[in-house]
C-alpha cells in the first residue's frame, strides 16, 4: 500500500514537471511584446494608387484600406507612398515605405493593425528569405529579451487590385515615445545637459558619405586591407537639422569612448568604456547578432542611440533577412562561425565591422556579462523548444490562411536560387526545415564557444 501510493506521487510530479514546463514555455511564448498571438492571422492591404506608378522618391499619393484577420475594416485613408530598400531593389517583389495622411495631405498619426499611433510605416517584402520569417523571428526575439524592435504583422497586399504577396508591416525606426523613446533634441538645444541628446547613429550603406552627413572613425577596422573606414550616419537629428554644437558633441562623445576603447586601460570601471556605453545594451546586441549569425551585423543597418543624460546604446536591431544561414557569401551560411569575425573573412569588403567588439571581448568582465545573459536567455527566450515553436506557430498561421500557396504563386521561386541564398529548398517545407535545422545547429555551437570566451 505504501509502495502504491509512494509510486503513483512520482507519477503526479512528473505530470506537474512536464505541465510546468509547457505552461513556462507557452508564458514565455506569451510575453508582452513577444506573442504570436499579435501576428497570427493574416491582414489585408488594399492600395489604390489611381494610376500612378510607385516610385522611388518621391512619394506619390494613394488610398489605403486595412482589414484585420476578421475581415474587418481596420483603417481607411490616405496615404503618400514610395519605394524603400537599397539591394532588395533588385527584386521584382518590391518593399514600400507609406506615410499616413489627412485630406489636407498632412501627415497624421494613426493606428494600424493595433500597433501604437504613428504616420510613417514600412511594408517589408520576404524574397530572398524564403520562410518568410527571418525578420518576424529576430525581432519577436529582441522584444522577448525586452529591446524594442520594430513590431509586426503579416499581411497580404493588393496594390490596384493586383496580389503582390504575404508582406510584414512594421515600424518605421525612428525617434517616438512608442519606438525610439528619446528626449526630441531642439536647434536651440545646444549647451549643458540639453546638448547631451537625444542622438540617434546608423552605421550604414549611403549613396555618398560626407562631413556634412556623418562622422568619420578615427580608427581603421581591423583586419581591413583597403583602407576602409567606418561611418556612423547622422539620423537623428538629421544631417539638415543637426547644429555645430550638437555635431561636435556627438562626435567628440564617440571620438572619447573610442580613444578610452583604444587604451591600455580600457577596462577599468570607472574611467574605461563603461563610462561611455549601457553595456547590457551591447550585450545583448551582441547575442542577437551571434544567435542568427547575421552577415550584416555590427556594420550595416547598425542603429546606435544616446538619449538625454544618458551613455550610448546598441540598436535596435535592424534587416535579418539574410540571417540563420541565408547568405553565401563571408560565411554567411554557415552556423559554427562568429559573425563579429566577419573581416576576418572578407577583409576587401567596403563595409566593415569596427574594432569595438573585438576590444571588448579582450575584457573578461564584458566576457562574464555574455556569459551569464547568454546562460539566462538559453534556458527561456533563446532555448531552442521556444524558437522552434514559434516558427511551427507563425508557419500554421500563414499555412491556414493560405498565404504560403498565394505567396509562392505569385512569386515562383521556390527551388531556385535567389541572390544570395546559401541553401534553395524545393518546397517551402524544405525551407523551413533548413531554417530549424540550423538554428538547432547554431545553438549547439554557440553555447560552447560562449561557454569558453
Amino acid at each position: 500500500m505504501h509502495k502504491y501510493h509512494f509510486s503513483h506521487s512520482i507519477l503526479f510530479l512528473l505530470i506537474y514537471l512536464l505541465l510546468s514546463s509547457c505552461s513556462k514555455e507557452e508564458e514565455i511564448i506569451k510575453k508582452e511584446n513577444n506573442t504570436v498571438e499579435d501576428i497570427i492571422g493574416i491582414a489585408e492591404v488594399f492600395i489604390n494608387t489611381n494610376g500612378q506608378t510607385i516610385v522611388d522618391e518621391p512619394k506619390i499619393n494613394a488610398e489605403i484600406k486595412i482589414t484585420d484577420d476578421n475581415e474587418q475594416t481596420n483603417y481607411e485613408g490616405l496615404i503618400g507612398i514610395e519605394i524603400r530598400g537599397q539591394s532588395s531593389q533588385m527584386f521584382p517583389k518590391k518593399q514600400y515605405g507609406f506615410e499616413t495622411r489627412d485630406s489636407n495631405n498632412e501627415d497624421i498619426s494613426v493606428s494600424l493593425l493595433d500597433f501604437p499611433e504613428e504616420e510613417d510605416w514600412i511594408l517589408y517584402a520576404p524574397y530572398s528569405d524564403k520562410s518568410l520569417l527571418r525578420n518576424v523571428i529576430m525581432y519577436d526575439l529582441s522584444r522577448s529579451i525586452g529591446r524594442y524592435t520594430s513590431r509586426v504583422k503579416f499581411l497580404n497586399l493588393y496594390i490596384n487590385n493586383s496580389y503582390k504577396g504575404v508582406y510584414v508591416l512594421m515600424e518605421k525606426l525612428k525617434r517616438d515615445k512608442n519606438r525610439i523613446d528619446i528626449n526630441k533634441l531642439k536647434d536651440d538645444e545646444i549647451s549643458g545637459e540639453d546638448l547631451t541628446g537625444g542622438y540617434i547613429l546608423k552605421i550604414d550603406k549611403e549613396n555618398e558619405y560626407t562631413e556634412y552627413n556623418c562622422i568619420t572613425s578615427s580608427y581603421q577596422p581591423n583586419h581591413a586591407i583597403y583602407n576602409q573606414t567606418i561611418k556612423f550616419l547622422y539620423d537623428t537629428p538629421g544631417p539638415e537639422d543637426i547644429t555645430t554644437e550638437q555635431r561636435e558633441y556627438i562626435s567628440t562623445y564617440l571620438s572619447e569612448f573610442e580613444n578610452i576603447l583604444k587604451s591600455e586601460s580600457f577596462s577599468d570601471i570607472s574611467s574605461g568604456y563603461p563610462k561611455y556605453i549601457d553595456v547590457d545594451s551591447f550585450v545583448d546586441f551582441f547575442l542577437l547578432n551571434e544567435l542568427s549569425n547575421n552577415v550584416d551585423g555590427y556594420r550595416l543597418s547598425t542603429w546606435l542611440v544616446k538619449d538625454k543624460n544618458s551613455k550610448l546604446n546598441m540598436g535596435p536591431i535592424w534587416d535579418f533577412n539574410l540571417a540563420f544561414g541565408n547568405a553565401d557569401y563571408c560565411s554567411g551560411g554557415e552556423y559554427d562561425v562568429w559573425a563579429y569575425k566577419f573581416n576576418n573573412r572578407c577583409p576587401g569588403d567596403y563595409w566593415q565591422i569596427p574594432f569595438w567588439w573585438e576590444r571588448l571581448l579582450q575584457d573578461e568582465n564584458f566576457t562574464s556579462k555574455i556569459k551569464s545573459r547568454w546562460n539566462e536567455l538559453k534556458e527561456n527566450e533563446f532555448s531552442e523548444s521556444i524558437i522552434l515553436q514559434k516558427i511551427d506557430a507563425y508557419v500554421d498561421m500563414l499555412d491556414e490562411s493560405n498565404s504560403i500557396t498565394s505567396n509562392f504563386n505569385r512569386w515562383p521561386i521556390l527551388g531556385e536560387y535567389i541572390w544570395p541564398n546559401n541553401y534553395i529548398g524545393s518546397s517551402y517545407e524544405n525551407e523551413i526545415d533548413y531554417l530549424k535545422t540550423w538554428i538547432s545547429n547554431r545553438l549547439v555551437w554557440l553555447d560552447n564557444e560562449i561557454t569558453n570566451l
